[in-house]
């Protein structure tokens, strides 16, 4: 019997994958619109994509935007949660990490909460604070704001939910109103999943304890739900719905293929290869303001998961010592070739150099002599995804940087 309801399981299964590929044909048609009908990002220069070689993990960072002020609608608009999104292409694997809105960072030479970045400099901005906070490579990213959240909620038919505490909170501003009772299984449209989705305190100021980061574990139960609904037969009759709301309500540098390509994937990937998870850290005020405070240690074994080139464990065997680097400065800002050759000399490039080089806009990485195998890990180590591979001179294992105003400061 237990044979049977696996293999009807499986059955069903590759069904759903199978009507899923069929129509997403008509999915790239819709998709085709997204440029054309998004326009959360008006008045900025759009983000440059970082293609991934082959084999190399997939980051994707989804932000969901926040109302900003409701008496202007023209105004910057921070970030009410920010996602990243890992995808293992080799082995199949999926991280999912949530990183708390509050947490520190230095923007501009000054310390603000990350949720800052997007107001003060759009997607690109908080791209290169999560890049250089987690030293990863962004490949893509997704936005939306609250008005899309819903109706991409509603175009997948809603959720159920089991309400585990009680929820009342009202703010009249907003026209955000907030009432679930403890026990209730709540079916959650796209108003009330915005509501589950916000909801950190009461009125009378009880509520999760732990603020944001309770509020991150409700949003976590959350998207595993959401998961589960389109790993589930229930969505197919939904994806007409999905094709024509997506590319009205959300922002994104990615393709239509390549989005249809990784939905695909990330439907194949199994719940017990799939990693949930929230920076960790602590909470603490300074200067008066509630900070969040990254802890690089105790996130070192999701570092490793998030920074390791899949199909590369034997990258330890690049000879570092080996290889001639040259730092070169194309910036006005002093110190920055200096600042590289410090951080790079700890991870091993011992034979370093550096100087003035001529002023750009993009940094650029020249590599000579080195296998392509460890691009990847290069890319990684100098923060730059630019790389050219100049093989003309022969003999010279070298690695030549040029750093430009684009650079993660």
């Amino acid at each position: 019997m237990k044979e049977k309801r696996k293999s009807k399981a499986g059955l069903v299964s590759l069904i759903c994958l199978f009507i899923i590929a069929v129509l997403g044909v008509f999915f790239y048609c819709y998709l085709l619109s997204f440029s054309k009908n998004s326009n959360l990002g008006e008045g900025l220069a759009p983000v440059e994509r970082k293609e991934a070689l082959a084999g190399e993990a997939i980051n994707i960072l989804l932000m969901g935007v926040d109302i900003g002020n409701p008496n202007n609608k023209n105004e910057p608009k921070r970030t009410d949660s920010i996602i990243l999104i890992n995808y293992d292409q080799i082995n199949e694997q999926l991280n999912i990490v949530s990183i708390p809105r509050d947490t520190l960072v230095t923007i501009n030479g000054k310390s603000q909460k990350i949720n800052a970045a997007h107001a003060i400099g759009g997607p690109e901005y908080l791209i290169k604070q999560v890049e250089k906070l987690l030293n990863i490579d962004i490949n893509y990213y997704g936005k939306v704001d609250y008005n899309g959240f819903r109706n991409i909620i509603d175009s997948i038919g809603g959720i159920d939910m089991e309400i585990t505490r009680n929820m009342n909170y009202d703010d009249a501003s907003q026209d955000l109103h907030i009432h679930f009772k403890k026990g209730e299984t709540v079916h959650l449209d796209g108003k009330k999943a915005e509501e589950f989705f916000r909801w950190r305190k009461n009125n009378d100021g009880t509520g999760l304890v732990e603020g944001d980061l309770g509020r991150i574990e409700n949003q976590q139960i959350f998207i595993n739900k959401v998961i589960d609904k389109f790993k589930s037969p229930a969505i197919i009759p939904r994806l007409p719905s999905i094709m024509a709301t997506l590319p009205k309500y959300a922002e994104t540098n990615m393709r239509p293929e390549e989005i249809i390509k990784y939905a695909y994937n990330f439907l194949k990937v199994n719940k017990e290869k799939m990693n949930i998870t929230t920076l960790k850290g602590e909470s603490k005020y300074i200067g008066g303001v509630s900070y969040f405070i990254y802890d690089e240690k105790a996130n070192r074994d999701l570092l490793l998961a998030l920074q390791e080139v899949p199909g590369s464990s034997n990258e330890n065997s690049m000879d570092k010592s080996n290889i001639k680097v040259h730092i070169l400065n194309g910036t006005n800002i002093t110190g920055l070739a200096g600042n590289l050759s410090s951080e790079v000399k700890k991870k091993g490039y011992s034979n370093v150099t550096t100087g003035n080089g001529e002023k750009t806009a993009k940094s650029k990485i020249i590599v000579s002599g080195i296998d392509k195998k460890f691009i990847p890990l290069i890319k990684r180590d100098f923060h730059i995804n630019n790389v050219e591979i100049d093989n003309s001179r022969n003999g010279d294992i070298s690695i030549t940087v040029l750093i430009g105003e684009n650079f993660n400061k």
